[in-house]
């Protein structure tokens, strides 16, 4: 992908200067569970408005001009919210492809973050939404690969609901695919859902990529996927995203 006129790398310090972005964002924070170890796995960042309004709200204020600082943004401010509320485990950051131009550059802002608030590299894991058009998915892959060279976790998220499936797959292979909800709402009453999801489970445990299912609002969600093998879980059954906090999970739901 050639890199526009515009194209400038920014340290993180832009990176926290919203007034120069033009988007007031600030982001809550989801639990993802192992449910096999009733502990907490990690969390994802979810971008939000200052006056908590939703994720659409936000993105819909991006444009080209401004896509690479907000995908830079984001980043940088995951951090500095997980660091002040002493997050422990994965912290799980969605970034947009589409705002990469070189890898190698583009990865800049975030090791600068991550270094300041010595944040380890390992506990920080990029999801790229399998809802967004990726058109070249080679420029994809030598993200993800430059990724892995600094040691951070990969995921696709929203598995199994966008336009790339099973071919983003064949062609990289992350560490971690969540199961979009679309596939797993109610899977336990739908034979054609269980069908699906049991073959990306099969296909997962034989690349040895981890399986995180996500939108589980059921026990009996959690459970036939649990008989599966799946031990990572995200949903409003264990608990609703915390603005601005690390909530607090439902005690029921490790039962």
């Amino acid at each position: 992908m050639e890199v526009g006129n515009n194209f400038k790398p920014v340290g993180c310090n832009d990176c926290r200067n919203l007034d120069q972005l033009g988007i007031e964002f600030t982001m809550a924070f989801q639990p993802i569970v192992n449910f096999h170890q009733k502990s907490i796995f990690g969390y994802e960042a979810l971008v939000r408005g200052p006056n908590q309004e939703g994720a659409l709200h936000i993105l819909s204020q991006v444009t080209d001009a401004n896509r690479y600082k907000f995908d830079q943004a984001i980043r940088v401010k995951a951090l500095d919210l997980a660091k002040k509320l002493d997050l422990q485990g994965m912290l799980s950051i969605n970034f947009l492809p589409n705002a990469v131009y070189r890898p190698e550059t583009c990865i800049r802002a975030t090791l600068e973050a991550a270094a300041e608030l010595d944040f380890p590299t390992n506990r920080i894991m990029f999801e790229v939404t399998e809802g967004e058009k990726v058109i070249d998915h080679d420029h994809l892959k030598k993200i993800f690969i430059e990724y892995k060279k600094q040691n951070f976790t990969t995921a696709i998220d929203d598995f199994g609901a966008g336009y790339a499936g099973l071919n983003l797959l064949a062609d990289w292979q992350p560490d971690v695919i969540k199961l979009d909800m679309s596939l797993t709402r109610n899977i336990h009453n739908d034979r054609v859902r269980r069908s699906l999801v049991f073959g990306i489970i099969a296909v997962c445990r034989e690349l040895s990529i981890q399986v995180i299912a996500e939108g589980i609002e059921e026990k009996e969600e959690r459970d036939i996927l649990y008989a599966q093998g799946v031990h990572l879980y995200q949903g409003y059954y264990f608990a609703r995203p915390g603005f601005e906090c690390l909530p607090a999970i439902n005690e029921e739901a490790w039962k």
